[in-house]
């Protein structure tokens, strides 16, 4: 069920890197309780969005007037965000090449480190969401294996324990089943589907059309910076859509509620 205040608000949003702009204008409000995927091609601008909501990048000052707004403030403290917003995004998979347990890894999402620190308290309570989290995610057997010994596969749904220790409103995902094999990325979406289900809105970048859940309804296309379309997901994954959006002629095919390019 959606709330009033959106949890995402981009209006007129600007961001350069260097000379090149990455972002154009862009304008864009995802609800509370609602399920987004956000679908474009590489260099698209999707993963400047996820930047953006986790504040590592910020919107260029000297554009016209915009506004960020995150759950209907413009301003947060990182760590009070991070109690709201769960995010995963690729760059977080380095935790998983070091000798921590996967079990720390969960933990240390309450500190926002990689792994636990001799500064870091640890209540009980830290201890059973950890625990709790993992056994709702099914990964409880994979607690005390040092996580450079995890799959791909393993180290996703490790990471995504670690961003909902804090029963976070939203679970932002950047391109969620890079280098996944065929298992993996199977278990990786039955794990998001329950999490849909149980309440929690899951935001995803992607540029495969298949990670697009069933519960997902709602579709953003990007293109150069700019938002190509938004709408329901039976009227935007389309082939004559996707075949414009990725320059290339793509046959779409709807099976299970899953959408695939042929």
């Amino acid at each position: 069920m959606t709330t009033a205040v959106p949890l995402i608000d981009f209006q007129n949003v600007t961001v350069e890197r260097g000379e090149r702009v990455v972002l154009d204008g862009v304008t864009l409000a995802i609800a509370q309780g609602e399920h987004a995927a956000i679908l474009g091609p590489n260099g698209s601008g999707k993963s400047t969005l996820i930047k953006l909501i986790a504040r590592e990048l910020y919107p260029r000052l000297k554009a016209e007037p915009w506004s960020l707004r995150i759950m209907g403030r413009e301003r947060w403290n990182l760590f009070d965000l991070r109690h709201h917003l769960g995010i995963v995004s690729n760059d977080w998979m380095q935790m998983c090449t070091r000798d921590y347990s996967a079990y720390e890894i969960v933990l240390s999402g309450f500190f926002g480190s990689v792994g636990i620190w001799p500064h870091h308290v640890v209540t009980p309570r830290m201890e059973g969401k950890a625990r709790e989290t993992m056994e709702l995610l099914e990964i409880s057997p994979l607690a005390e294996r040092p996580t450079s010994h995890l799959s791909s596969g393993e180290a996703r749904r490790i990471l995504i324990a670690r961003a909902l220790v804090h029963s976070p409103r939203a679970l932002v995902l950047d391109e969620p089943t890079t280098s996944l094999d065929l298992h993996a990325t199977h278990e990786l979406r039955e794990t998001l589907r329950k999490l849909a289900r149980s309440g929690i809105s899951i935001v995803m970048v992607t540029h495969h059309l298949p990670d697009i859940i069933p519960e997902i309804r709602r579709v953003v296309l990007m293109a150069h910076g700019r938002v190509y379309g938004d709408g329901p997901k039976q009227r935007l994954v389309a082939a004559g859509t996707l075949s414009t959006l990725f320059g290339v002629p793509v046959e779409v095919l709807e099976r299970g509620g899953y959408y695939h390019v042929l």
